[in-house]
Formats: structure tokens, sequence, C-alpha cells
């Protein structure tokens, strides 16, 4: 058996920048954002509440691209 320790190279992550922490944190918010408005979705039969929500879905998903997020 080989010792868990050596089965690679040890990986050390580095502090994040403000910047980063800041991105990180409005990917976390559109992605929440994402979800509620998909399950307003499935839910709403108001075609014109819909509509709207495609809008802000379609906003969301522009913005998570942007910040360089895939689904």
């Amino acid at each position: 058996m080989e010792d868990a320790g050596a089965a690679g190279p040890v990986l050390v992550k580095r502090p994040l920048t403000e910047e980063e922490k800041k991105a990180q944190r409005e990917r976390e918010s559109l992605k929440l954002s994402r979800t509620y408005v998909l399950s307003k979705i499935e839910s709403s039969t108001n075609e014109r509440y819909l509509e709207s929500l495609r809008k802000a879905l379609t906003d969301i998903e522009e913005k998570l691209a942007q910040l360089g997020e895939a689904r």
C-alpha cells in the first residue's frame, strides 16, 4: 500500500485577490438568481410574467458568461 500523502504533488492555493473574491461572490449571486428565476418560470402560467422572467434569465446568463461561468 502506498502512503496517501505520496500520491501526487500537493497543490497550494494562493489567496484570492479582492477582485477575484468580488467576482466569485457575484457568480454565486447570479447562480442563485438563475435558480430562482428558473423555478418561477416552471411554476408560472401568466404569459406576460413568463416573458419578463425569460428576459431576466437571459440577462443573468449573459452576465455569467461575461464572468466566465458556464452553467
